[in-house]
């Protein structure tokens, strides 16, 4: 017997659809709310550093009393995220992948409040550090503290709320709610379901609505790249690949040195050893405090500048990236090493730019491409670094088409991406947040 459609179909107002829809968009807009915060208070601290440190530049007295006020600020940051220093530094995905795998639990409101305070404390003086890993880790305590004080859900609830703060706390740290959504099910749960998808979508244009209201509608990295790459140059994509493969195995390998590094300072407790990255950064300020932060300001920069073809002629053009590379590489690896609160989101951003930016001119240089094309090969090397060594691909092509808005450039994108992706496999790469997790693990059951 054929079942007719009464039958096969649900009945009218049976699903519990709508409590979950409102229980994520809560989620959305109060995580909308805390990143928005917090994206300000970074913003203006920044434009305050652009400020201060010509000063100190001009009157290298202030610096005395500057060094004083890093040392205050380490001793702060230290005292507040002591009670819970492993669940508070670093970009607090790996922990977060932890509580979701079961391998840990965290206080909410704790660690809420400390990553906020210890995040501001760690970014605003410069520390080469994204503000999104912070916003991901304040999503998820968001959708814990709701689910548990709010609307005493079942752990199955309680977990889907969690991951709708974690979609929702990246979509509001980069005003890209799809790319969020990617996130979590690409590097966070690996699983597609999609009743908890829809949930997790609420979640994140929820909070993207709430930086709307906040900052405008135009994303914090937004990078116009207009017109399509010449097929021409198609074939030098997969050496450009190639190339960030080999650099991303670079930076996992490095970033996955600091604790064993770190561990060998004994006169320094753990906590304090903001205090390393807070004094040495200083110079940096002094030399161009453009290059401090996470920093999207300096992508603007490099992106907006006047390409010409007697710029790009200059050899100083290959040069300065690469002394900026290393400047970055450096200090980003200083930054996040040191037990503070903080992401590699956009510090691996403005690294695949740098990259970028040396492959672009050395194309330019060969003749394979016309100076016009510089911000295709700029915008289509931060997607391929940050897709490689997150091993997200996915996610890495959506965020920066979410944030160049147009389509125009991914098919490039997907190539580099891809051969980069592979060749970061073939050296033996994880998952960056996955192999933090693991080496954290590590460490608990040693110190056990």
């Amino acid at each position: 017997m054929i079942k007719n459609a009464k039958q096969i179909l649900a009945k009218p107002f049976s699903t519990n659809m709508t409590k979950t829809l409102v229980q994520a968009i809560s989620v959305g807009l109060t995580t909308g709310v805390i990143v928005s915060a917090f994206r300000w208070i970074i913003d203006q601290t920044m434009q305050l550093l652009y400020q201060i440190y010509p000063q100190m530049a001009a009157q290298r007295v202030l610096i005395v009393p500057y060094i004083l006020l890093m040392f205050i600020i380490a001793i702060t940051l230290g005292k507040i995220t002591t009670p819970y220093l492993e669940q508070v530094i670093g970009s607090g995905v790996p922990q977060i992948e932890a509580v979701l795998l079961n391998e840990n639990k965290m206080p909410w409101w704790s660690i809420l409040w400390r990553k906020f305070i210890g995040g501001l404390l760690a970014i605003c003086p410069g520390l080469m550090l994204g503000r999104e890993g912070p916003c991901i880790e304040m999503g998820a305590m968001v959708g814990q503290g709701l689910a548990e004080k709010v609307f005493k859900s079942n752990k199955e609830n309680l977990r889907t709320l969690q991951e709708c703060g974690v979609a929702a706390g990246l979509a509001a740290a980069f005003s890209a709610p799809i790319a969020g959504a990617l996130f979590l099910v690409e590097e966070i749960t690996f699983d597609f379901k999609p009743q908890k998808v829809v949930a997790v979508l609420a979640a994140t244009f929820s909070a993207d609505f709430v930086t709307i209201l906040a900052f405008g509608n135009k994303p914090c990295l937004y990078l116009p790249v207009n017109d399509y790459l010449p097929v021409t140059a198609y074939w030098a994509l997969p050496l450009i690949g190639i190339f960030l493969g080999i650099m991303a195995y670079i930076y996992q390998y490095v970033l996955l040195s600091l604790k064993p590094w770190f561990s060998k300072i004994k006169k320094i407790p753990a906590a304090y050893h903001s205090i390393i990255p807070l004094i040495l950064i200083i110079p940096v300020g002094l030399f161009n405090a453009h290059l401090l932060g996470g920093s999207h300001v300096l992508i603007d920069n490099l992106f907006n500048l006047n390409w010409n073809v007697k710029a790009f002629g200059s050899w100083d053009f290959l040069l300065l990236p690469i002394l900026f590379l290393i400047i970055r590489f450096v200090f980003s690896m200083l930054s996040y090493g040191s037990s503070v609160p903080g992401g590699i989101f956009m510090p691996i951003l403005v690294l695949g730019a740098l990259l970028g930016i040396i492959c672009a001119n050395i194309m330019i240089k060969s003749q394979i491409i016309l100076p016009m094309y510089f911000p295709h090969i700029l915008v289509i090397s931060m997607a391929a670094y940050f897709g490689a060594i997150e091993k997200a691909p996915f996610t890495a092509i959506m965020l920066l088409t979410e944030m160049i808005g147009t389509v125009q450039q991914v098919l490039p994108m997907i190539i580099v991406t891809f051969v980069a992706y592979y060749i970061l496999d073939i050296l033996g790469g994880k998952p960056i947040y996955e192999a933090l997790r693991l080496q954290m693990n590590y460490h608990k059951n040693i110190d056990k």
